[in-house]
């Protein structure tokens, strides 16, 4: 199992969308916050993204730029054009300007999260991640990007399964890519070192592999090839939790997103996560999030 796309899967409510917007000077849209994470990529020209705290931030040719917490913020072709409000849903149906002012052409997205129970390594994200679009630099990106740029502008057979494919692929480029910034800006910390750590990164995906397991630290150590205090003190360190309580918040997460997204009966959800009763289950997840499994699967779903 990969940790990164666990992360990503046990926070993912429906499917994500994309659009290409092309824009003529003058133009500003003020997005409103929503529940999820989205993203810009400049395809032709450029304009500029206003944060909602900080300076804003020039966005050249290539440049990706993605909220991960979903955040208010505005784009505009010039600092000093005024902004019209919409909610990011409703970008996609911007209508073009009919002045003759330079060119900007953008695609668009957002991907629905529930934030309401982030993963830890979410948590760190900032509120924008710019990623320049310097040329050479981070090819797989951009590769992505480009098919989704021609996906998007010619629809053929199978169009929306492949711009779906593509999203959740370019998602995980862009998440690689601020992870590896940190690593570059200097001594890595929080989860952009816990994916470097060999050793710390076998424990989690083991833990990802086999949530039911009856884990113990010595165990999950051996797998680390570390000895139960030392893989104590380097797990709690870098993940922020200590290894029986980041099993614990994993198994509660996987049981929700399992109660969320599937009919299984809930000792079949129980037997998942590592619980040798229905009752024992329906403990813990009580604890956790303060209501019963079922009346969480009810709310979930309404």
């Amino acid at each position: 199992m990969d940790v990164l796309s666990d992360a990503i899967g046990a926070m993912r409510t429906g499917r994500p969308h994309s659009t290409e917007i092309r824009k003529h000077a003058p133009w500003g849209v003020r997005a409103e916050p929503f529940h999820g994470a989205g993203f810009h990529v400049v395809l032709e020209g450029t304009c500029f993204l206003i944060p909602p705290e900080g300076a804003a931030i020039t966005l050249n040719v290539g440049d990706v730029v993605c909220l991960p917490h979903g955040c208010g913020h505005a784009l505009a072709d010039s600092l000093s054009t005024p902004l019209t409000s919409a909610p990011v849903a409703s970008l996609p149906e911007m209508a073009p300007s009919t002045d003759d002012g330079a060119t900007t052409v953008l695609l668009c997205g957002a991907y629905t999260l529930d934030q309401s129970r982030p993963h830890p390594l979410f948590e760190e994200l900032p509120e924008v991640i710019h990623l320049p679009g310097r040329l050479g630099h981070r090819r797989p990106l951009h590769a992505a990007v480009n098919l989704l740029a021609d996906e998007i502008a010619g629809p053929d057979h199978g169009t929306e399964a492949v711009v779906s494919a593509l999203l959740d692929i370019l998602l995980l480029y862009i998440l690689r890519a601020w992870l590896d910034e940190q690593a570059d800006d200097g001594p890595a910390t929080g989860w952009a070192a816990t994916l470097r750590d060999p050793a710390i990164t076998a424990a989690l995906r083991r833990i990802h592999q086999d949530p039911a397991r009856q884990w113990t630290v010595e165990a999950l150590g051996a797998e680390a090839g570390l000895s139960r205090a030392a893989f104590s003190r380097r797990f709690t360190s870098l993940v922020g939790k200590p290894p029986l309580g980041y099993l614990t918040w994993w198994r509660m997460t996987l049981a929700a997103r399992l109660l969320r997204d599937t009919d299984k009966s809930l000792q079949t959800i129980a037997q998942r996560t590592g619980y040798t009763s229905e009752f024992a289950f329906a403990k813990a997840f009580k604890r956790e999030y303060g209501l019963a499994p079922g009346r969480h699967r009810q709310q979930s779903r309404s």
